[in-house]
């Protein structure tokens, strides 16, 4: 298995355009006006002056995705992206991809194992699917051939899995999130409602601008979304500086 991760990361590290395309489910037209929009990195040059791409760029396409899928034009993407801190590497990316999905309806797809290996570039083991089932990434049904899968979280729970963590470390960790997710999401909401909804639904006599109103704040979702990734990766950049004051800051491969 070791030897499998290891050959999964070096081909992602190395992908052509035409692969990138079809790993991310998008066309080569659609990658190369993204890059000229300045939505995706350059690739890099590799022999025979052929351009190569990674998990960065993986990360940004998907996250592009569920941007466009909130309603955001590419101009709107565009200054979303440009917003993300420099530092900003493919496993931030994937968590705020995750992050913005959650905003969407509940979506869940089913698929084999072999239709799940396609999509994440790998061969999935019976322990890798155990793990990604105890992250709720995937459920089993009545036909052990077969998972639904939540595609917000599917990348991001095979990042996961090349993490040297036991499955109770990742439980807890995710535990430790949704709550203090849920914390946030709770007041956010409530000072959106008291401060903001009630006011002006109470001074506003125009049901045509309480509409538009309630259409505006559903627009506003992602940028709460990149306010609270932002904070949160500053807060765990200052969290572990604290507990391993000696101990280097490790540098992304994509860096």
């Amino acid at each position: 298995m070791e030897q499998q991760q290891r050959n999964g990361r070096a081909d992602a590290d190395s992908l052509t355009v035409d692969e990138l395309a079809a790993r991310a489910g998008v066309t080569v037209r659609t990658v190369r006006f993204y890059s000229t929009r300045g939505l995706l990195p350059p690739p890099t040059i590799g022999p025979r002056r052929v351009g190569r791409y990674g998990p960065a760029h993986l990360s940004r396409l998907a996250l592009i995705e569920e941007l466009q899928n909130q309603g955001m034009t590419l101009s709107a993407i565009e200054r979303y992206l440009q917003r993300l801190p420099e530092d900003t590497d493919p496993h931030d990316l994937a968590i705020h991809r995750a992050m913005v999905a959650s905003w969407m309806p509940d979506t869940v797809d089913e698929a084999t194992r072999e239709v799940l290996e396609r999509r994440v570039g790998r061969e999935l083991t019976g322990d890798d699917l155990e793990r990604l089932t105890a992250m709720g990434v995937l459920e089993t049904t009545d036909d052990p051939a077969r998972f639904l899968v939540d595609p917000a979280l599917l990348h991001l729970g095979v990042r996961v899995l090349d993490m040297p963590l036991s499955q109770e470390t990742i439980l807890a960790a995710r535990e430790a999130m949704l709550e203090h997710a849920r914390a946030a999401a709770r007041e956010l909401s409530r000072l959106f409602k008291d401060e903001v909804w009630e006011p002006y639904r109470a001074r506003e006599s125009d049901p045509e601008q309480v509409e538009r109103m309630k259409s505006l704040s559903a627009h506003m979702q992602p940028m709460v979304v990149q306010a609270l990734m932002t904070a949160f990766q500053r807060s765990l950049k200052e969290e572990l500086r604290g507990a391993f004051p000696k101990e280097r800051a490790p540098q992304s491969p994509d860096h």
